[in-house]
């Protein structure tokens, strides 16, 4: 339980005389306070100082306390906020509470009162948080948050995150598409001390070269073609919180630079702007590329600075005891979403899901089980109702004759390696790559180097005629 030392109140009335015995009062019992006399400083306080408690007058010079009491909800939700009421508004007050609000003082305070009501609510977010702890408790060994898992290797990345979360240490996060990078990412910022504070993220890969930079600083108005008014930017967004690069190898070259003197300096400058603005957010970073030498795509100095922790989640093919807990939490899941009564999965299904190679790993499992769950007509989920690449029996070795010859050089057996990788993703491009660890254009280099978008065609229509031979006979 935290004492009073640790709980900051934030006092918010633009009456000088109210602000100053209250800050006494409240400091001799150990409280540490702050006060504001305006809603803009307030919200300054807010996201700088990030109070548990706030005794906020209904009353300010520039906006009502309602609108900022909507604020601070929007913005916080875990603050209490105890609102001050003077003569004529209580209705106001009440209005207060129905807006999230915890409770309302009327004017004048008496400070035994005060300090009574302050208990109180020191005392509700600290169960709410022991609730939640419990809850998590109750759900088992088998999972961190929101993260279903019960392998060693899982097991071992959870401890890591309970290691690693409280802290503000930069954590680079690295997985296959669709492993949950971004489910660890959100559970890191859920258990740190910044939880309260927004949890922003950017795929780097979705935002073109030209624009990251102002997507991430904002800009000032003019300060290129179609900047036509100011904006902030995700960095400036995420104070007090958490930020999350998505994708970071995706980051252009030039961008680099500027991304490492924001961690070292922590101060940035908006596109177009002149003043410096303090950074103060805690960098998760996650990519599906490998970072290792010599295939890193990052400048090496922003490399060390962004993994002083990294997690690694590994892909659900080289986790098969998983599967069938992933597949029991999907089928609870989506069964209760779609209101269909399906019970489990019948032994025939599971087997194919544990032999299925899932190059889209636990998203693609999820999005299986859904299918399975509308598509079924029974109680079970049977072989039957899973996807094509999963009922049948897996496909034939690519490239026999090759095997056969036995490849002698360097050039075949790289050849070899991405036909078995395009064969297992059922020639998904993207799929390959990440299975392949290398950069997407590099593999496009490749199949058209080795002539292999021509190879499947071939196959393709030897395929074909053989069905329409057997169709004839």
């Amino acid at each position: 339980m935290k004492t009073t030392e640790e709980i900051r109140v934030l006092v918010v009335d633009d009456d000088h005389d109210t602000t100053e015995w209250m800050t006494v009062l409240l400091t001799s019992r150990g409280y540490k306070t702050k006060h504001a006399a305006d809603a803009q400083t307030a919200e300054q306080l807010r996201e700088s100082w990030r109070p548990h408690l706030v005794l906020m007058d209904l009353m300010l010079p520039d906006i009502e306390g309602t609108e900022l009491l909507q604020r601070f909800r929007r913005a916080a939700p875990s603050t209490e906020i105890i609102m001050i009421s003077g003569y004529g508004t209580v209705p106001k007050a009440v209005d207060a509470m129905k807006a999230g609000a915890f409770t309302f003082i009327e004017k004048p305070v008496d400070p035994d009162v005060l300090l009574a009501v302050l208990e109180i609510g020191v005392e509700r977010p600290l169960l709410a948080a022991e609730n939640r702890h419990l809850r998590e408790q109750l759900q088992g060994r088998d999972g961190f948050a929101n993260i279903i898992a019960k392998s060693a290797k899982m097991r071992e990345l959870f401890q890591m995150m309970q290691l690693a979360a409280p802290t503000d240490a930069n954590v680079l996060i690295q997985g296959e598409s669709g492993t949950g990078k971004e489910l660890v990412a959100s559970a890191l910022h859920q258990h740190s001390k910044r939880a309260n504070g927004p949890f922003i993220r950017v795929n780097c890969a979705a935002v073109p070269s030209e624009l990251i930079e102002s997507e991430l600083f904002g800009h000032r108005r003019g300060a290129f073609t179609g900047a036509v008014s100011d904006k902030v930017g995700l960095v400036e967004l995420a104070q007090g919180g958490t930020l999350l690069l998505d994708e970071i190898a995706e980051v252009p070259p030039q961008l680099q630079v500027k991304l490492l003197r924001l961690l070292q300096e922590r101060e940035f400058r908006q596109v177009g702007g002149s003043r410096l603005i303090k950074a103060d957010f805690r960098l998760i970073s996650a990519t599906n590329a490998s970072l290792d030498l010599p295939n890193r795509r990052l400048r090496e100095d922003l490399f060390f600075r962004i993994n002083t922790i990294t997690l690694e989640i590994l892909p659900l093919r080289d986790r098969p005891e998983d599967i069938p807990l992933l597949c029991q939490h999907f089928l609870t899941k989506f069964a209760k979403e779609h209101e269909r009564e399906i019970l489990n999965i019948s032994s025939d299904a599971l087997e194919a899901m544990m032999n299925h190679w899932w190059p889209g790993n636990v998203r693609e499992l999820e999005h299986v089980l859904e299918r399975a769950v509308i598509v079924t007509a029974g109680k079970e989920i049977t072989r039957a109702d899973l996807p094509e690449p999963l009922r049948q029996a897996s496909t034939a070795p690519v490239a026999a004759q090759d095997e056969a010859a036995g490849p002698q050089t360097l050039a075949e057996i790289e050849r070899l390696t991405i036909l078995r990788a395009l064969e297992r993703t059922n020639w998904n491009k993207r799929a390959a790559a990440d299975l392949l660890g290398v950069y997407r254009p590099t593999l496009y280099g490749k199949l058209k180097k080795y002539k292999l978008g021509e190879y499947r065609q071939s196959r393709e229509a030897v395929s074909s005629a053989s069905a329409d031979e057997r169709k004839r006979r």
